[in-house]
């Protein structure tokens, strides 16, 4: 399973009304080959399901992620915070065996 913190699905849906999307749209979760730690996570905005994908409903936002990035990302906790000290999306992958310094990349 993939979660989503308060702050993370206040965050989803500011980003959603800015952008004027509709409610079929639903937020998608991959990891793509990159950054300095070799994974790197991906958010984006989608409105079409494909076959194999993982579907979440958690705190009343549809999180989707295909097959092949939730075998990296089970178990996942995405949160959002604006502090001091970064601004931005967060991931807590508890699958991650090593991450960047910011955040961004990681490794299993």
């Amino acid at each position: 399973m993939i979660t989503i913190t308060p702050s993370a699905l206040q965050k989803i849906n500011l980003l959603k009304a800015e952008e004027s999307l509709s409610a079929d749209y639903f937020m998608r979760v991959s990891v793509v080959g990159g950054g300095c730690s070799g994974l790197s996570y991906n958010l984006d905005f989608d409105n079409e399901e494909k076959e194999g994908d993982q579907v979440f409903d958690t705190e009343g936002a549809k999180i989707v992620c295909d097959m092949k990035s939730f075998l990296y990302l089970c178990g996942t906790e995405l949160d959002f915070t604006d502090g001091l000290n970064g601004k931005g999306f967060n991931f807590i992958n508890p699958n991650a065996t090593r991450t960047c310094g910011c955040g961004e990349s990681f490794a299993v």
